[in-house]
């Protein structure tokens, strides 16, 4: 049954998972905002959803992406294997090399952050359906 809760709940937790990342990417945009030399980085979310939602499909389980022979074959570390942060194309030059747009950010930052609280809201719902449906199993 848990295991039947946990996939039930899957895609929810790895968009809750992807979106709180994200929040800290930009919060670290946002702090950098006048490091010289920052360049703000940021990730698309549906790409990498739709990358770990398919990793998950096929083989039950997220896995690590080695890059190197070298590197030690770890466990999966959940949604964020599937995140390809790269930087944000630059809007306007700054003199001091610094690509962070505050106007960019705080839209951005707004936007990701109801995002994450309508997916908690779906969990939430589905946790109530299944809680009502519990009850009622009970009751007759």
């Amino acid at each position: 049954m848990i295991g039947n809760l946990k996939a039930y709940l899957a895609p929810y937790a790895q968009g809750l998972d992807l979106r709180a990342y994200r929040q800290q990417v930009l919060a670290s945009n946002i702090a950098n905002a006048d490091t010289p030399y920052y360049k703000a980085r940021d990730f698309d979310f549906k790409a990498a959803y739709a990358t770990a939602m398919g990793q998950r499909e096929e083989s039950g389980h997220l896995a690590l992406v080695r890059t190197n022979p070298g590197h030690l074959p770890m466990t999966a570390g959940g949604a964020l294997d599937a995140v390809n942060l790269q930087y944000r194309t630059e809007h306007q030059s700054a003199v001091d090399g610094n690509t962070v747009d505050m106007d960019v950010e705080r839209a951005q930052i707004a936007d990701n952050a109801l995002q994450y609280q309508i997916l908690s809201q779906f969990m939430t719902n589905k946790l109530q359906g299944l809680r009502s449906a519990i009850a009622s199993n009970q009751g007759g």
